[in-house]
């Protein structure tokens, strides 16, 4: 980006997400080592913010791996091979912790949800009565793969009910995003990412256990090293990390958990909800339907028309226009475009998304939409966004 005020590229993908200018400046300060004073108070600050974001009076742990490293240590501290695991799976990211804990041995149990629509509370009991011996049931607060947001509360409240069966939610497009109380909701695991809400390069996960998941780690039998919690839970009882600590982005973390402690979790998630509704909204009113039929507030998945590809959509944004979005992948791939709405997003680049997006469209179907009533669409947009600033 040239500056705070104007943009030469914009990076609107379900993560990563732009980042903030004070957070880049963080980033770009002088190495410290991770055994110093000064990152000592750091780091301190930085695991007690966490529990702000997570809502949690437990620890969050910290690891320097995507999030599906993280997902992998929720698996491995709380499973034996053997056990039963109730995976709800409903697009790629389902998929992929499904065959994580086939891989360490689970015998899992899938419900497979139609892509674009969310788990029915009634089937997860149905699939827990029929396997009371289940010991983890796994599901993405968001699927990132089809911009769907689970009923993750409900789900819950049926799970905890249950004494030896925990309840894990990958939720990597989710947390920051919008309302997911690990307390409040009695979620037994959580894994986040340092890429979407928290604004960060990728490279970090965050994860935490309830009291009631705790009670499992000992016994759990999954072998484990990297990724063993209880080795992160004594380094950080004693202020450090077990292994050494991703200095760059714990410092740019502590900005951004200064930012939100400043104006307010509810204020960041009132900022995603209000460009997720003005996607629907106005991309909606471009034509396009929405693909999810419960629509996640991090990210949007629009359906195109059936006489053009997605993915050229896609390029011809990001070759065209410097703008990086995603499309569709598997059975969605070349159905879909997917706009993410994390990150330090100003109103202009959503409006510039948006007329884009129209040029784009036309390019490809010159009958999609008129000049006229792009212009006028735009306008409104802008007007409408600017009312509601």
């Amino acid at each position: 980006m040239a500056s705070d005020d104007s943009f030469s590229y914009s990076l609107l993908a379900p993560g990563p997400v732009n980042i903030h200018p004070d957070v880049r400046q963080a980033l770009s300060l002088p190495m410290i080592h991770h055994r110093t004073p000064e990152f000592d108070k750091i780091l301190k600050k930085v695991l007690q913010g966490m529990k702000t974001v997570f809502q949690t009076a437990q620890d969050v742990y910290m690891l320097t791996s995507t999030g599906s490293g993280g997902m992998e240590a929720l698996l491995v501290n709380l499973m034996s091979p053997g056990e039963k695991v109730l995976a709800i799976v409903s697009g790629k990211f389902g998929e992929r912790w499904a065959e994580m804990a086939k891989v360490f041995g689970a015998e899992v149990i899938t419900y497979n949800v139609p892509w674009g629509e969310a788990a029915e509370i009634s089937e997860v009991q149905n699939l827990l009565r029929q396997h009371p011996d289940t010991k983890l049931v796994l599901c993405q607060a968001c699927e990132t793969s089809t911009a769907v947001a689970h009923p993750i509360r409900e789900i819950a409240e049926v799970i905890h009910k249950l004494p030896n069966t925990l309840f894990l939610v990958d939720a990597i497009t989710a947390l920051g995003a919008y309302p997911l109380p690990m307390d409040e909701w009695h979620i037994d695991g959580i894994v986040a990412g340092s890429q979407k809400a928290f604004m960060l390069p990728t490279g970090m996960s965050f994860v935490s256990l309830s009291a009631k998941a705790w009670q499992h780690v000992e016994n759990a039998k999954c072998p484990r090293f990297y990724f063993d919690l209880r080795k992160e839970k004594k380094a950080n009882s004693a202020g450090e990390t077990f292994y050494s600590s991703n200095v760059a982005v714990i410092r740019g973390l502590a900005v951004v958990l200064d930012m939100i402690e400043q104006r307010g979790l509810n204020a960041l998630f009132h900022d995603i909800q209000r460009r997720a509704e003005f996607t629907r909204k106005w991309g909606q009113k471009l034509g396009l339907k929405l693909y999810a039929k419960s629509p996640s507030d991090s990210v949007t998945a629009l359906m195109m028309p059936t006489t053009i590809d997605g993915q050229k959509v896609r390029l011809h944004l990001e070759e065209k226009y410097n703008i990086t979005i995603m499309g569709g992948q598997d059975q969605a791939k070349g159905k879909i475009i997917r706009i993410g709405h994390m990150g330090y997003i100003r109103d202009a680049e959503m409006v510039h998304l948006l007329e884009s997006l129209g040029k784009t469209l036309q390019h490809f179907d010159p009958h999609f939409i008129s000049d006229a009533d792009l212009i006028k669409l735009v306008a409104d947009a802008k007007a409408d966004l600017e009312k509601h600033s």
